[in-house]
This record gives structure tokens, sequence and C-alpha cells, in this order.
């Protein structure tokens, strides 16, 4: 996979202190990363990069909602979501991601790509179990839910004395007398 140009900050340029970049993200970003368990996205992603003398600072936050079929239901509805991540990048000999918050990346580098990092922190924040709010309030009215219902287990009543067997008391005393 490419990476996009829209997501990528040159940073040699920048003088030291804090910069802001804003993005738009929409289902497009998704069809780059071939992603489809999204029906539709609108989320605002703002970056501060802090560029201090050795290192530079990055800080994500993410906010918007993203469309995805109830898992109960399978209704699409809009799941809003919120997020934010701290990046901290250090200059070094060679390239190395493998700490979740320290990037590596090798002397003389001008530029980072930051979509990579945006794509994670969204899928990161959808909820594992998507329920629609009309499932947990009761106002969603659906076939599927019906049929849920008509389907589910009932409850049984519970066995009280008079229901057992005379003959199971007698052993019941067994288990008392000691």
């Amino acid at each position: 996979m490419k990476p996009q140009k829209a997501y990528t900050i040159p940073f040699v340029g920048l003088k030291v202190g804090n910069h802001d970049f804003e993005y738009e993200i929409d289902q497009t970003f998704f069809d780059h990363f071939e992603y489809e368990d999204f029906n539709a996205v609108r989320i605002a992603v703002n970056v501060t990069l802090t560029k201090k003398e050795t290192l530079l600072e990055l800080n994500f936050r993410i906010s918007g909602h993203v469309n995805v079929n109830c898992d109960v239901t399978n209704e699409p509805y809009n799941q809003n979501i919120e997020n934010n991540f701290d990046l901290v990048v250090k200059f070094g000999q060679e390239y190395n991601d493998e700490n979740i918050d320290i990037l590596i990346i090798p002397h003389g580098e001008y530029e980072i790509n930051i979509q990579q990092y945006i794509y994670e922190l969204i899928i990161l924040a959808v909820p594992t179990k998507c329920i629609h709010p009309g499932v947990e309030d009761g106002t969603l009215d659906s076939e599927i839910l019906k049929k849920l219902e008509e389907l589910s287990p009932k409850k049984e009543k519970e066995n009280t004395d008079k229901d057992i067997d005379p003959r199971w008391n007698t052993l019941k005393n067994l288990l008392t007398d000691k």
C-alpha cells in the first residue's frame, strides 16, 4: 500500500514549537486500506506536532461517527467515536516501530507519514460489539428483534417442594443428618 501524500508531514522546515494539522476522514480513506466494515465515515482528526530540538511529539485527537451495521439486528446506525493518542518520534540509526508509542526514524528523514496511526486510532475507537441504540432502549422496531424474541428460551418456573417427588425428601435428610 502506497502512503498518501495528504497525510505526510514535512517537519524539517518547521520551527521549534507547536504546529496543528487538521484532517477530515471519509469513506475514501478506508477504501485505500480496503477496509469494508464501515458504511460511511465522518471523522475530524486534529494532530498537534510539537517540534523539539531532538525529537517530535505528536498528539492525535479524533471525533466523529462511523456508520456500521448492528451486530444484533444488522440495521445500520451511526456510532459516535472519540479517541486520542500520543506518539513520540525519535531519531536513530534505523527505522523502528516496535514500541507502541515511540517511533524511531533514521537521521536525515525530513517527513513522517501518519496515515497508519490515524487508521488504527479510528479502528480501535469503534466498540468490539456494535449495538444499535434502539435495541438497548427498546425503541427499534425490527423483524429480526421480533424473531429473536420469539425464538428465545422461555424461563421455566422454579421447582417448589410441592413439585418434588416425596421419595427424594428422605434422601435430603441423609445429607443433613450427620
